[in-house]
């Protein structure tokens, strides 16, 4: 049986960069067809564009992809924040995938109130909506980030926040599983660096880099969708998957897209609540963290929720840093180029469906 085949998948914040390859996944097919998708989020402009993006599809090469959009996506403007908005949401839902968040770092630090309300309040919506409701959802999938390993800028502590209301909901909304996902940076998402990059070569300018020292995990975004289908598939209740992913310093990655150009790499200073590097792992959950396959899987910290206590935790628990072995610009180059990333390949809202 196919892992989504005629599931009713919501995907909160569905109009995101993640939000828009899940959707270009599930249509597809590769883990069964759902029976619907819905795309949640307060967002009409982002939604119009992507019904305009499918319609394009049916006028160009692929109709059949068109065919099931039209069938099977169901858009709802709704907010995370307000609890009857979601509870109408996840009526006769299966699946819900939680993308929805406030993640821009230094917006998050001049607004962090804003942040609460959108990822831990948003969270806890949930969470209440299906304590206090009959609704027959199965699995929620909370989508984090490496901020929230040892958090030290508001988004960082508001998704660490989520993290221990879903790990929790496990205990007080039993017949509901809930499971998490942490990565870092996805390579051309909205907002990340790259793109940025992108948009300095094409002005002439020099490409901003905060601190010569600062590392990142390089994350395809099909890579992303990976973590959250095995995150489905085999997690278990209060468990976080995440992808084994490689890093590389920001010197390297402006370097290998400025190329042989006459380009020069500006420090910037650090923005605020900026890490300079990111850490998916710290020292004290490696302890219980374990390896399935591609993914490390960190255990809940609440030992009612322990299904497997002799599963064997990594070797040499350390923290899992982007720090730790990153790139050299040779790799780096090549990881862009396979990705392509570098100037010149289009990476823009229509790129990221395809």
């Amino acid at each position: 049986m196919f892992l989504f085949e005629k599931k009713r998948i919501l995907i909160t914040g569905g109009t995101g960069s993640l939000g828009k390859i899940l959707v270009k996944r599930l249509l597809s097919g590769e883990q069964g067809c759902p029976a619907k998708i819905i795309i949640f989020s307060r967002d009409e402009a982002k939604q119009h564009d992507m019904r305009l993006h499918y319609q394009h599809m049916k006028n160009m090469t692929d109709e059949v992809t068109y065919n099931n959009f039209k069938q099977l996506v169901e858009f709802r403007i709704g907010d995370i924040r307000n609890y009857h908005s979601i509870c109408s949401a996840l009526k006769n839902v299966d699946i819900v995938i939680n993308a929805a968040a406030l993640k821009q770092v230094p917006s998050c630090e001049y607004f962090p109130y804003e942040a609460v309300q959108t990822n831990v309040i948003g969270a806890e919506n949930i969470v209440t909506a299906l304590r206090e409701n009959d609704f027959d959802v199965k699995t929620v999938v909370g989508v984090s980030t490496d901020k929230a390993c040892k958090p030290v800028n508001v988004m960082g502590m508001t998704k660490s926040l989520q993290e221990r209301i879903f790990v929790a909901a496990n205990i007080s909304v039993p017949k509901v599983r809930f499971v998490l996902v942490r990565y870092g940076n996805v390579l051309a998402s909205r907002g990340s660096v790259i793109p940025m990059f992108h948009e300095q070569i094409k002005n002439n300018l020099p490409l901003t880099v905060t601190t010569e020292d600062m590392t990142r995990f390089l994350l395809p975004l099909n890579h992303a969708v990976d973590t959250v289908f095995a995150a489905i598939e085999s997690g278990q209740a209060g468990e976080t998957y995440i992808p084994k992913v490689k890093s590389s310093s920001m010197i390297n990655v402006a370097k290998a897209l400025i190329e042989e150009r006459p380009l020069k790499v500006k420090i910037t200073g650090i923005r605020p609540g900026e890490k300079i590097h990111e850490i998916l792992i710290s020292e004290e959950e490696a302890w219980h963290t374990v390896e399935r396959g591609d993914y490390y899987v960190i255990k809940p910290i609440l030992p009612e929720l322990i299904k497997n206590p002799s599963e064997k935790i990594i070797d040499n628990p350390n923290e899992y840093s982007s720090a730790t072995k990153p790139m050299t610009l040779d790799e780096t180059t090549k990881m862009l180029k396979q990705n392509h990333l570098l100037y010149g390949d289009e990476i823009g809202e229509g790129e990221l469906l395809r």
